[in-house]
């Protein structure tokens, strides 16, 4: 591992590409600072030993596995699930995880939801669009990633099978002892600022602002930081996560699964205290244990936690006309029993050329289904106000209607066709859903929480009645042509 000369020069570069210098370097696939290895691709079966050798050949689970150790399998889908949708792994370990000494309820965390039914009064509707400043890191007292999480909006709850919920963690302490695991559904992690060390019992992951991390439902992790730590997560319920269908665009583009990386085997013996913290239907328990649940010696599957930097994104956009949907922005979708649409969508917005012709650089005033949730993770995003800042948030609810302020719309229209190169130095998100978002309690009443100022649109100039004496001429002569005809 090379230290960084700058802790921001993966945030100066354009494209992954530019790390390659044209070829004039050895290629490399992880930043220069992140301390493990990886296996490459996305919904791969991998296979990991940390001891060669240990890993059964032609079978899963024999009468002796090498070492003394225990064959555990972990299944995320129903076992007759069609071959490209089930989801399991083997994991070969010291002990399995069922050697625990039980369940205790843990204390109500009022800063965290699951239930986001209009019925349930910690949660509110709103059709107005929302934004929050960032949100503070703790400084006087130490708070570690379970302890930080904070629930902004969802929809759906964990126990139907189908929902989300958007979260914030906010830190500054790593897990001593201790690991969690989220019996309700997927993480999606969103590192915003500081490192995120992660052990699994897969192996480790290293997740810097500017990459994401996805821990999916049942597998331990434990989370170290590095300092202040702030960062987003999109939690999914009855879903996981897949790479967006490419249709027209053919074999390559977007995310490449090839860029998807996942851990290598490293296990931990230790005959010492261990607090796992389950979440389950919301709710949160502890069960202790006197080892440590990352004594995984090796493992194979295809159900593995996995990373990716958001900088190998292959954005592609509009050569000819138009404003393209933001579909061409998905880096990773999560189906619904909806077929044609998805329970949520992780897009990006970072640095991209913008060319197009007979058409203007921001996007077109819309009303659409998808319920979005916006943040930044570094830099400065055009087309929101000053208050959306890196940490923050914005969030606009089904239908709402959104553009840009008049004079944004008026500069863009009188500029020449767009060529040029936007979002440099800065990486957005969203989170988008089919389903409508409830805010919770913790959001709402949050200081940081404030409007999108309506006014902005009250100078939209009525350019049409400008035109009245124009516009009646031709309706006249439209008038007397059907008038003619019909005689």
């Amino acid at each position: 591992m090379a230290p960084l000369e700058n802790p921001t020069e993966y945030q100066k570069i354009f494209h992954w590409a530019d790390t390659q210098k044209d070829g004039s370097v050895p290629s490399f696939r992880t930043r220069k600072n992140d301390p493990y290895e990886y296996q490459a691709g996305f919904d791969n079966i991998f296979e990991s030993e940390a001891v060669p050798g240990t890993i059964p050949q032609g079978q899963n689970s024999p009468r002796n596995v090498r070492f003394g150790l225990y064959a555990e399998q972990m299944t995320a889908t129903a076992f007759v699930a069609p071959r490209h949708l089930n989801k399991k792994a083997w994991l070969y370990r010291a002990r399995p995880a069922v050697a625990h000494q039980g369940f205790t309820d843990l204390p109500e965390n009022k800063d965290t939801e699951s239930c986001f039914l209009p019925l349930n009064p910690r949660v509110h509707v709103s059709p107005t669009q929302l934004a929050w400043l960032p949100f503070d890191i703790p400084k006087d007292n130490d708070v570690d990633f379970v302890g930080g999480l904070k629930t902004i909006a969802g929809s759906g709850d964990p126990t139907l099978r189908e929902g989300l919920a958007v979260h914030s963690f906010l830190c500054n302490k790593s897990m001593q002892k201790r690991a969690t695991v989220n019996s309700d559904g997927d993480y999606l992690i969103v590192a915003q600022e500081g490192n995120l060390d992660i052990q699994t019992e897969f192996g480790m992951l290293y997740v810097q602002p500017g990459e994401i991390c996805v821990i999916q439902r049942g597998q331990r992790f434990k989370v170290n930081v590095e300092g202040p730590t702030r960062g987003y997560i999109l939690e999914i319920w009855g879903s996981n996560f897949q790479l967006p269908e490419l249709g027209p665009l053919g074999a390559n583009g977007l995310a490449n699964a090839r860029d998807f990386l996942h851990p290598v085997a490293k296990y931990e013996i230790e005959k010492e205290p261990w607090e796992i913290i389950y979440k389950l239907g919301g709710k949160f328990f502890k069960s202790t244990q006197n080892h440590s649940p990352f004594d995984v010696v090796a493992w194979h599957g295809n159900y593995v936690p996995y990373k990716y930097d958001l900088t190998k994104f292959v954005n592609v956009g509009s050569i000819s006309v138009d404003h393209i949907d933001p579909s061409i922005f998905c880096v990773l979708t999560a189906p619904s029993r909806d077929p044609s649409a998805p329970l949520a969508d992780f897009l990006i917005f970072s640095p991209r050329w913008d060319v197009a012709s007979h058409t203007y650089r921001p996007p077109y005033y819309h009303r659409n289904a998808a319920s979005e949730l916006m943040g930044l993770i570094y830099g400065e995003y055009a087309g929101r106000s000053d208050s959306f800042q890196p940490g923050g948030v914005s969030f606009e609810c089904g239908f709402v209607p959104h553009g840009v302020a008049y004079e944004e719309f008026k500069a863009a229209s009188a500029a020449p066709p767009p060529e040029m190169r936007i979002s440099e130095g800065a990486v957005a998100f969203m989170m988008e859903s089919s389903r409508p978002f409830t805010i919770t309690e913790w959001a709402w009443s949050s200081e940081k929480l404030h409007e999108h100022e309506p006014k902005m649109w009250d100078n939209l100039v009525d350019n049409f009645s400008t035109h009245t004496e124009e516009v009646e001429k031709l309706l006249a002569e439209q008038v007397k042509k059907l008038g003619v005809n019909r005689g």
